[in-house]
């Protein structure tokens, strides 16, 4: 009972200073102080680097900035986002744990933020992305099937081998759908940001993510068909034709497709690996046309459909010969978009342009106007590894082009640089950079679209329209890594002011900051002789007297007269100089660590609180499915045809949730961890208020005195 009585007395003395404290905290001298003062810049600051700078950055990239239509038009305004790349145990497997969480959150928040920006401000009508949305996918192990390295190919690293068991273990189908649900809170969820409605002249919006990448699937004959289904079942074909803006745009699984050039397949049967891509590029002619002339169809109502006579008859004994069958060759072939993974195949040293990041272009000699060839240093190393390869081989490349015909553009990936290039066959090709800071580039980005292909009712350009229908521009977002170079030179200069301050506290008779200054007397007691210099210390007891607790209170042990020295004349008042000197340090000291503690918790509490918010979309409805849309869009039409009126029913009902595993909501916690977790960490920094106050109202022995820190 008397430890409790203690401890409760203890923490009643403590309660009643941190009141006092917090009452002379609220005093309007100490809130319109400098340091609260550097707290708004800093939070100016932060608003800045973690909000403002990514609507103003993607902002700047408005399409109509950069294209040149002619007046009148409506063009289809396409994104393409390459190598996302979300961060897993696989990007940096030796990290900690508090760092590899860091690290997550500050990569999550910077491409949530930039996909926010991009959806306000620049509200496209279709989305595609170019591969690599994880890190990791292809390493976390399936429900069904086989999951083993396989036997051929080139071996994995030592550095991943010694962590491919814990992986194996800890890492499964469960997390695999964790990590698809943190895609999707990030890309899907924010898709209707700016409103469902598409721009003029245009029947809907699309967001495709179908298009595997090496770090999702595997490449080549390393390419795992369980990987390869889990992740089609839930981002849809990977091998696909959509039509947007009157282009038609081809997706090929190319990192399937190098399996049959990968060498291996004479030992070891691969079809099941790059069956799938030959078919769909032996009938990709024929699904061009059939797609364009279902846009015909909806734009124009012209019914060129199977047709069923209206006869009801049994099954049994039904002549199926009668069955209607789709002509393939009667639909327009129009400009053709290829989007492939991987680049295409180029000689070594083929430059990629002033736009890329690494090493720009190297300096022509003196009379030569074209660029240096080979430019190795501004080119696509041609190199291959475990599991990537940095283009496709030339008979990949070859078989490629010629199967799906007619491509205007190809839009590539995986380098996370910029290269823009015309291959020989005239085909000009654009690899996207990376959407994500931590990919290696120092300004990620993406690349915007805008087609513009004015056609008849059978298909055909209309006269004056222009030959070339697709125009690009790279945007670039923040430099992330120069946000916190600006973060912490403006806390040196923070830290400047605040020792400045200090030394002019009393030079200038400032108010000093720190907060637990002795109380003024009741009574004016400047004439009053001190307890210090009217009565010495008193001496300390004789080990044995308190051994034996003899020695009484206020009784003096010693006896003798009392000398008192004047040392000043003998050492000319040195003694009191370093006194002052030293009073004078720690009252700087004393200045510095309050005012600098002060804005450091204040600050670092802000930028928790705005990188655990991140940026919440508040017009997207909670129960919005974490998969793609899959809404049909329709061709961009000129102006001067009637309208097809907009049919609400033209946007199918999401699909099924192909697995009941994963929530189609956000975590039921979720939303309480930031009010849960700011009371914490304020009752973590008044619990460390109080223990140095506590200290500071400790005394302190120095040879054989008890010294107060208070007075």
């Amino acid at each position: 009972m008397i430890e409790l009585s203690r401890a409760w007395a203890w923490a009643r003395r403590g309660a009643a200073a941190a009141a006092r404290q917090t009452g002379r905290n609220l005093a309007p001298s100490r809130l319109l102080s400098f340091p609260h003062g550097l707290v708004l810049v800093w939070i100016v600051v932060l608003l800045w680097g973690e909000r403002w700078m990514f609507s103003s950055k993607i902002g700047a990239c408005d399409w109509r900035r950069w294209e040149q239509w002619p007046a009148g038009s409506s063009p289809h305004r396409v994104v393409f986002i390459a190598d996302p790349q979300i961060v897993d145990p696989h990007s940096y497997p030796g990290r900690p744990w508090p760092l590899s969480a860091l690290t997550v959150l500050v990569t999550d928040n910077y491409m949530r933020r930039g996909y926010l920006a991009l959806q306000r401000r620049l509200h496209p009508d279709s989305l595609f992305f170019l591969g690599d949305l994880f890190d990791g996918g292809r390493e976390w192990k399936t429900r069904q099937g086989r999951f083993v390295d396989p036997r051929w190919g080139i071996r994995r690293p030592e550095r991943e081998q010694r962590w491919l068991a814990t992986w194996n273990r800890k890492y499964g189908e469960r997390y695999w759908l964790r990590e698809y649900r943190r895609f999707s809170d990030i890309f899907f969820r924010p898709w209707n940001t700016a409103g469902g409605d598409p721009g003029p002249w245009q029947r809907g919006r699309k967001l495709v993510a179908s298009l595997p990448g090496n770090h999702d699937l595997g490449f080549g004959a390393q390419v795992q068909v369980p990987v390869r289904d889990r992740f089609g079942a839930f981002f849809g074909d990977v091998n696909r034709v959509d039509v947007v803006g009157n282009h038609t745009v081809v997706s090929v699984d190319v990192v399937s497709l190098s399996a049959d050039s990968s060498g291996y397949g004479e030992d070891h049967d691969l079809r099941p690996v790059y069956g799938p891509v030959h078919d769909f590029l032996d009938g990709v002619q024929a699904a061009k046309r059939r797609a364009t002339r279902r846009e015909l169809d909806a734009w124009y109502g012209i019914d060129s459909g199977r047709r069923f006579g209206h006869v009801v008859e049994e099954l049994v004994g039904a002549d199926l010969s009668r069955f209607p069958q789709a002509t393939d060759g009667d639909g327009p072939d129009w400009p053709t978009i290829l989007l492939s993974h991987v680049p295409l195949h180029r000689e070594p040293g083929t430059p990629c342009g002033p736009l890329r990041e690494h090493w720009p272009p190297a300096k022509p000699p003196r009379g030569q106007t074209g660029p240096v060839v080979p430019d190795h240093r501004n080119a696509i190393s041609v190199a291959a590894g475990y599991q990537y390869q940095n283009v496709l081989s030339e008979e990949d490349s070859l078989r490629l082009v010629g199967s799906v015909g007619n491509i205007s553009r190809v839009f590539s990936g995986d380098d996370h640089d910029y290269c823009e290039l015309a291959h020989r066959s005239g085909v000009r090709e654009t690899t996207v950079k990376s959407f994500s800071m931590a990919m290696g580039v120092s300004k990620p980005g993406f690349l915007m679209a805008s087609l513009w292909n004015p056609v008849g009712a059978d298909g055909k350009p209309l006269t004056g329209a222009p030959t070339e229908t697709i125009q690009t521009h790279l945007c670039l977002m923040p430099d992330q890594l120069r946000t916190y170079a600006k973060y912490a030179a403006l806390a040196a200069l923070s830290l400047a002011l605040l020792a400045a301050r200090a030394l002019l506290v009393p030079v200038l008779r400032l108010t000093p900051s720190p907060s637990n200054p002795s109380p003024p007397p009741v009574l004016p007691l400047h004439q009053a002789p001190s307890k210090a210099k009217a009565d010495p210390p008193p001496r300390w007891s004789s080990r044995k007297a308190r051994r034996s607790g003899t020695a009484m209170e206020g009784v003096r042990t010693t006896g003798g007269p009392r000398i008192t020295l004047d040392r000043d004349f003998y050492d000319g008042g040195k003694a009191w100089k370093r006194a002052r000197s030293r009073r004078a340090l720690v009252l700087l000291w004393s200045e510095l660590w309050t005012t600098a503690w002060r804005l450091a918790w204040m600050t670092v509490l802000v930028w928790v609180y705005l990188a655990l918010k991140g940026e919440q979309n508040n017009k997207t409805t909670p129960s919005s499915p974490p998969f793609p849309p899959q809404n049909p869009s329709l061709p961009n039409h000129q102006k001067n045809l009637i309208p097809q009126p907009q049919d609400p029913n033209l946007t199918p009902s999401p699909p099924p949730n192909p697995n009941p595993i994963i929530a189609t909501h956000r975590h039921p916690l979720r939303p309480l961890l930031l009010p849960l977790l700011l009371p914490l960490l304020l009752l973590l920094l008044l619990a460390l208020n109080l223990l140095r106050l506590r200290l500071r109202r400790a005394p302190v022995f120095v040879r054989g005195y008890v010294l107060s820190r208070e007075g």
